[in-house]
């Protein structure tokens, strides 16, 4: 892959910029703005890996000189998918729901990028992080959504915020449960020449 060739963040996260900041010191970054329906019997594997494919994808179509990373997270537990609350309603249920449990923390990545004979290419990973959460009172879950962190989060809590209190513990990628898993983002990175 040509060394010049620039890196996009095809994200608006802030989670993501930090962590990504972490790995390179200069990229771009366009949020990529797509559907996130779930199609009729896709798996949350399925799902969370053609979010971060389709996010790449969007914003390379139009920026071919770059390559682009795309990323997703999603929280599972039980087969089921939680996405960000649209209401205290929906975060206390997800927040009941992980409540002395544990769930997964799914992270897709996904680089588009043109190789050297200038061929469009693509590289993906997903991480995969066990969580365990401790027992939430009631007022423990009013009172986090007071806070508005839960707002716009999947699984309506952040592991990086406050929200980190009621993990008891991980088994898998801290980072990747932020937003981007680190270790093999690097490695996808070192793939296409942007890192050595």
């Amino acid at each position: 892959m040509p060394a010049q060739q620039p890196l996009i963040l095809a994200s608006a996260s802030s989670r993501r910029v930090e962590l990504l900041s972490h790995l390179v010191c200069n990229f771009d970054k366009i949020p990529a703005n797509i559907d996130e329906t779930i199609y009729a019997h896709e798996t949350p594997y399925e799902y969370v890996s053609r979010l971060a494919k389709e996010k790449a994808r969007k914003i390379y179509e139009v920026n071919t000189h770059a390559a682009v990373l795309g990323s997703d997270t999603i929280v599972v537990i039980d087969g089921l998918i939680l996405g960000k609350p649209e209401n205290i309603r929906d975060s206390k249920e997800m927040l009941d729901k992980l409540s002395g449990r544990w769930h997964k923390v799914m992270t897709a990545v996904s680089i588009h990028y043109k190789d050297d004979a200038q061929e469009n290419k693509a590289l993906s990973c997903l991480v995969i992080t066990d969580v365990e959460f401790c027992q939430l009172t009631e007022s423990e879950i009013s009172d986090y959504w007071q806070t508005q962190e839960p707002c716009d989060k999947a699984g309506s809590y952040a592991i990086q915020g406050i929200g980190g209190k009621f993990v008891k513990q991980i088994k898998g990628s801290y980072s990747s449960v932020v937003g981007l898993p680190l270790v093999e983002t690097k490695e996808l990175l070192k793939q296409i020449g942007i890192i050595t």
